[in-house]
């Protein structure tokens, strides 16, 4: 049976809260009941909007600055952490999102090293050792989704070493399955398509042309938008898809099909 932070309120935290899906998934865990603590790298007014927008929900989040990046910060975030449940009354929490990301557009003839070993610390490392730090204090029976990409079954031009790191993902999330299923936790992720955010510098929203070429070849005849996603990541965690676990599940409305 599993073991939850409280009878009535579950509890997740989401890495790269404060902005794009991460802050829309945040929103529609608050629209379901959940609480959460969310990371940002740096914009703290865009973490203090995703606080409020969750308030209006009539759900608690707490933001929380983290480089994902950055191993060697992680014992002080879950220092910092423990406060922020004891605040939502509950000394564990239910829901691990590892969403925060960066993105690369460069070919594989003009990516350095540096660009490479960025990708590398927030898109694997960070992911596998948050990960490993947070153990202790997830539930049984709780639930962890990676975000991935699309990019992982089709070839984009200048996507490779971003694309890579989401492939190494999406491995990682079977063993998170395999080795984590004796608690009861299960593991799966999720794979958006193109999205309409500020990813990326805004390239998907803000490019028209982009836009278009996206739109064409989706099935559903237009580029994705928050409000795919984050719904979708909410509803995975719930119970009714308690059974689902080791899975990539790409949400992208028919791209490249």
């Amino acid at each position: 049976m599993s073991t939850h932070a409280s009878p009535t309120r579950r509890i997740a935290i989401v890495t790269g809260g404060s902005r794009g899906l991460g802050r829309n998934t945040v929103i529609h865990l608050a629209r379901r009941g959940v609480d959460s603590v969310f990371t940002y790298h740096a914009n703290e007014a865009e973490a203090r909007a995703t606080v409020e927008a969750v308030a209006a929900e009539g759900a608690r989040a707490i933001a929380l600055r983290l480089d994902t990046g950055d191993i060697s910060t992680f014992d002080h975030f879950v220092e910092q952490l423990h406060p922020a449940l004891a605040s939502l009354g509950a000394v564990r929490f239910d829901y691990l999102v590892n969403n925060a990301g960066t993105s690369h557009h460069t070919p594989i003839a003009e990516s350095t090293e540096a660009q490479v070993d960025a990708l590398y610390n927030v898109h694997f490392k960070g992911v596998f050792f948050l990960t490993q730090k947070l153990l202790p204090l997830i539930n049984d029976g709780g639930r962890i989704i990676n975000v991935s990409s699309g990019l992982t079954r089709f070839a984009m031009p200048g996507s490779a070493p971003y694309a890579a790191m989401k492939g190494a993902i999406e491995v990682l999330t079977r063993y998170f399955a395999k080795e984590f299923g004796a608690r009861g936790i299960t593991a799966n992720c999720v794979a958006p398509g193109a999205v309409a955010t500020d990813f990326s510098g805004g390239m998907v929203r803000d490019n028209p042309e982009v836009n278009r070429r996206v739109a064409e070849f989706t099935a559903l005849g237009r580029v994705g938008q928050p409000d795919d996603i984050g719904p979708m990541i909410a509803s995975l965690l719930s119970d009714d898809n308690r059974w689902v676990n080791g899975q990539r599940i790409e949400v992208s409305g028919g791209m490249l099909l």
